[in-house]
């Protein structure tokens, strides 16, 4: 018997965070731009808007981006964000096992996979997707593809369970780290909220009808624990926490080893080398590879994407991928790709900043620790 799978793709975007090489202020082009359903709610609350891979969203609003980082890390903010609220963290490869895409896949308990891409990426991840559907189809299998448009809001920091818990019926106790459930929240119907986030806080992402998306936005900003946040502080929160970037740390020429995401290669999937590109990831996984992710911390001047790194005979060995002055810390904390014998924690490298070369050393990360929600 076959078994029937629907294949739900949500076309919005992946909000990973403000990157000054992905973001720029609108302009004349601002019409061709993307709008979340909540543009004009930004625009009222003082939202600086810009582009982002084809969306025009808020980097930020009123408040600093280090007074907005700082209350999500203390209080909770409030994100416009496409990023997937549930499931887990899965990757689309080519066969020379480059990641084409890193996103978030559901399995529900509706009987369907429910799948979000990244912003730049979701024109591409579509049109796998759909010739996959295509082939499936042509052996006779039973799959359909269905495209959404929902809004998504998330709600991270400390307090979010807390300011949330007041809007559900659900107890919020129950919904563990990277669990969803379906439920009303604050009188919207049809949400679903998931216990995640891309900052390393408690928090969680809510998946609402476009419809409800302000109502709902309003109704967590009446908690005066709540502000909002935008793309600056998302960026230096998610940098934080050791979370990558498509398209700065992770792309088509990085393999899940080289960017050290070899735990999303579940173990029936590395013994069967059924995906694109496994011939070549799965050797990388038994030995060492020429390059690895790494953290990065330095004092002096922040470490951005491309400066160079260099060993202590001053012979450039790599690149800074992302960074940034980090407001927990009030330390530079950077991630970047090096040689494998130069990856080990508390490596002394020196970095290239403005054509000054100052030292920096490699740092286990997250930088700052994680405090997502799990049962005791």
């Amino acid at each position: 018997m076959q078994r029937a799978v629907s294949v739900v793709a949500r076309l919005g975007f992946r909000l990973q965070a403000f990157s000054p090489d992905l973001c720029r202020p609108l302009s004349f082009t601002q019409d061709v731009l993307r709008r979340t359903p909540l543009y004009d709610f930004h625009l009222a609350h003082g939202g600086k808007m810009v582009a982002f891979a084809g969306w025009s969203l808020p980097v930020q609003y009123q408040d600093s981006h280090t007074d907005s980082h700082l209350h999500t890390r203390q209080h909770c903010s409030l994100f416009d964000v496409s990023h997937m609220l549930q499931g887990t963290l899965s990757l689309f490869t080519n066969e020379a096992g480059g990641i084409l895409d890193d996103l978030i896949v559901t399995n529900t308990s509706e009987g369907h996979l429910y799948v979000v891409s990244n912003a730049g990426c979701w024109e591409k991840d579509l049109a796998l997707m759909q010739d996959k559907v295509r082939e499936l189809q042509n052996q006779g299998r039973d799959v359909g593809l269905e495209v959404l448009d929902n809004a998504l809001l998330a709600l991270q920091g400390p307090t979010a369970a807390q300011v949330l818990q007041a809007g559900v019926a659900d107890d919020l106790r129950k919904l563990p780290f990277m669990t969803s459930a379906v439920m009303e929240v604050f009188g919207v119907s049809g949400c679903r909220v998931t216990r995640c986030g891309y900052t390393g806080e408690d928090g969680v992402e809510i998946s609402v009808p476009a419809a409800g998306a302000v109502h709902l936005a309003t109704a967590l900003l009446e908690n005066p624990e709540v502000k909002l946040a935008g793309l600056a502080a998302r960026d230096s929160l998610r940098l934080e926490a050791g979370l990558c970037l498509y398209g700065n740390d992770i792309d088509e020429h990085t393999t899940p080893v080289e960017g050290s995401l070899s735990w999303t290669l579940g173990k029936r999937r590395r013994a069967a080398m059924d995906f694109p590109g496994a011939k070549v990831i799965v050797p990388q996984l038994k030995g060492k590879v020429q390059r690895r992710r790494v953290g990065l911390m330095c004092e002096g001047a922040p470490m951005r994407a491309h400066s160079p790194i260099l060993n202590m005979e001053g012979t450039m060995i790599g690149t800074v991928t992302s960074g940034c002055p980090s407001p927990s810390l009030k330390k530079n904390v950077a991630m970047g790709y090096v040689p494998f014998e130069y990856s080990r924690p508390g490596t002394k490298l020196m970095v290239e900043v403005r054509r000054k070369q100052q030292m920096a050393v490699v740092s286990k990360m997250p930088f700052v620790p994680t405090n997502y929600y799990t049962l005791k």
